[in-house]
C-alpha cells in the first residue's frame, strides 16, 4: 500500500507512539489530581512533554506550552481568546478552515477581518501586507505551508512585519510542526498552534499550544485543574490557563514518543528523504494525461505533501 494523505494525518506512526500510550495506559493516574504514585508518574510525564516540545520549538519555558486536543482548538484559542470586536486581523488566501471559521465567526460579533490572495500558482505576496494594515490592525494569523499546494509562508518576513508594526503574529504550524524547524523566539511569534498527529508522529486527539511569556488568553474552558481548587475564578497562569479538565495523558505519552523518535532520526534527514519523494511524485503525476498540478515547485519555499512512511526512515539511514 501507498499512503498519500499525510497531510491529514502521519501514518503508519513509529512503533514507539503505541508502546508509550499503552504504558501510559497501565502506569499512570491524573495528573496534577494526587500526590500518589500514578498521579506523580503522570505529572512527570506531562513535564517531560512540556519541556522536550519548548525545546523543540525553540521556546524558553516550558510552562509556555498548554495541551489541546489538536491544531483546531489551539487556533480557536488563539483568536478567540485574543481578538475582540473592533480589533483588525490579517489573514491570507492559504488558510484551513480551522483558521477561517473562528475568524468569520468573529467578523459577526464586530471584528475586522483582510484576506490577503494568493496567484495562480498558490503564491502569496507578502509585498502587500502593508497595503492592509489599519489603525486598529492587531493581528497576522497565517498558516506555515497550505495543506493544498504544499507552499511554505516566509514566516520571518511576517514577523519583521508584526514587530515593526507591534501586532501579534499567531501561526498554525498543523501541516510543518514537525517537519520545518521552528523557532518562536528567533522568529517572533507569539502564539504557535500545534498538532500531534501529523509530522510530530504522534496519536490523533492531541495537539498544543505556545503562548509567548506575558501574553494572556481568555479560555475557552473554565473548570477542573489541580490548583487553586477552592477559587471561583479559573487559574490564570500558565498552561493551567488553557488547560479546563482532565489531560489526555495517553496522548500526551504517544506525542512524546513521536516527538522523540524525530529527534533521533533527525530533522534534517526526515526533510531531505521527504524532499526526495516529492519530486519522484511530481515527476509521476506530470507524465499522465489530464493532471494539473498546484503549487509552485520551483520554489524553495514549499513543504511536501506526499507519501512517506516515517516509521520506516530510521533503517534507511543506518
Amino acid at each position: 500500500m501507498i499512503y498519500l494523505d499525510q497531510a491529514a494525518t502521519s501514518f503508519p506512526k513509529p512503533r514507539e507512539v503505541a508502546e508509550a500510550m499503552s504504558l501510559a495506559l497501565q502506569s499512570t493516574g491524573n495528573s496534577g489530581r494526587g500526590a500518589h504514585e500514578f498521579s506523580l508518574a503522570a505529572s512527570r510525564l506531562v513535564f517531560e512533554a512540556r519541556a522536550e516540545l519548548a525545546e523543540f520549538f525553540g521556546a524558553q519555558d516550558p510552562r509556555s506550552i498548554a495541551f489541546t486536543a489538536n491544531a483546531t482548538e489551539s487556533l480557536n484559542l488563539a483568536l478567540l481568546g485574543l481578538l475582540e470586536p473592533g480589533d483588525h486581523v490579517i489573514t491570507t488566501a492559504w488558510e484551513h478552515n480551522s483558521v477561517l471559521r473562528p475568524l468569520y465567526l468573529l467578523e459577526g460579533q464586530g471584528v475586522e477581518l483582510s484576506i490577503l490572495p494568493s496567484d495562480a500558482y498558490g503564491a502569496l505576496d507578502l509585498a502587500l501586507l502593508d497595503s492592509y494594515l489599519r489603525p486598529n490592525t492587531k493581528a497576522v494569523v497565517c498558516t506555515h505551508a497550505s495543506n493544498v499546494t504544499g507552499n511554505l509562508t516566509n514566516l520571518d518576513y511576517v514577523s519583521e512585519f508584526c514587530t515593526r508594526h507591534g501586532l501579534f503574529f499567531i501561526v498554525d504550524g498543523a501541516q510543518t510542526a514537525g517537519f520545518v524547524p521552528i523557532d518562536v523566539m528567533a522568529q517572533n511569534i507569539d502564539i504557535l498552534c500545534f498538532t500531534g498527529h501529523k509530522s510530530l508522529c504522534g496519536p490523533q486527539g492531541i495537539g498544543g499550544i505556545y503562548v509567548r511569556s506575558g501574553l494572556q488568553l481568555s479560555p475557552l474552558k473554565v473548570g477542573g485543574s489541580g490548583v487553586q481548587t477552592f477559587s471561583k475564578s479559573h487559574p490564570i497562569q500558565m498552561p493551567e490557563a488553557l488547560e479546563a479538565g482532565t489531560l489526555n495523558t495517553p496522548g500526551i505519552a504517544g506525542l512524546l514518543a513521536g516527538l522523540r523518535y524525530i529527534n533521533k532520526v533527525g530533522l534534517s534527514q526526515i526533510r531531505e528523504r521527504e524532499q526526495e519523494l516529492t519530486w519522484y511524485f511530481y515527476r509521476g503525476v506530470q507524465e499522465i494525461f489530464g493532471v494539473q498540478v498546484y503549487g509552485d515547485f520551483q520554489s524553495p519555499q514549499r513543504c511536501p505533501i506526499v507519501a512517506i512512511n516515517l516509521a520506516g526512515l530510521e533503517s534507511n539511514f543506518e
